[in-house]
């Protein structure tokens, strides 16, 4: 059974994702850089993140000519950063990074200064697919604001996550005793 493209895109458009630009190019003038929600930690051991690459991107083959490009996650106010990155805002190229704050990671990629988190990666590896690349980044270089608000992509549009509820994390004694029936 083959699924409908359609339908795929429509379904993953109702998972949340952490929006994110891929930068890449140490010179002024050689820089692009991607909106992405295709990037999350793969280990600590050595620290490492995948993001998933389109081969039509730009950022795409100058990542392989640099081999190193950094990942950075948007806060609530990059929201137009995010759509100029995305080329919906006719910029392309070095032009984009006219918006924002940005210096010069560990590995010359350029890295935004507010980013909720901003990690410079060397390229390790390398994975092929059909349409896209999966590029392996072990970090050389990282940076957070802990008190921003991320930036993330639900059905179609920007969004920011707010507590539904008391926050429960991982080793909290009560939350041990919450049934599932709590969370409907």
């Amino acid at each position: 059974m083959t699924v409908d493209a359609k339908d795929f895109k429509q379904a993953m458009r109702q998972c949340a994702g952490a929006v994110a630009l891929v930068t890449v190019g140490a010179e002024h003038g050689k820089r692009t850089g991607l909106t992405v929600t295709s990037a999350c930690s793969l280990s600590d051991n050595p620290p490492s993140l995948i993001v998933c690459v389109n081969h039509n991107a730009s950022a795409h083959g100058r990542i392989r000519e640099e081999g190193a490009f950094a990942i950075n996650f948007l806060h609530e106010d990059h929201a137009l950063l995010a759509l100029t990155f995305s080329g919906q805002k006719g910029v392309n190229g070095d032009d984009r990074f006219a918006f924002g704050q940005w210096t010069r990671g560990e590995t010359g990629a350029p890295v935004l200064t507010d980013a909720v988190a901003a990690f410079d990666c060397v390229l390790a590896h390398e994975f092929e697919t059909k349409t896209h690349s999966i590029f392996v980044g072990e970090v050389r270089g990282v940076s957070h604001a802990a008190t921003a608000t991320p930036l993330v992509y639900l059905r179609s549009s920007f969004h920011t996550p707010h507590e539904i509820r008391e926050t429960v994390t991982v080793g909290d004694l009560d939350s041990r005793h919450l049934s599932w029936t709590d969370f409907s």
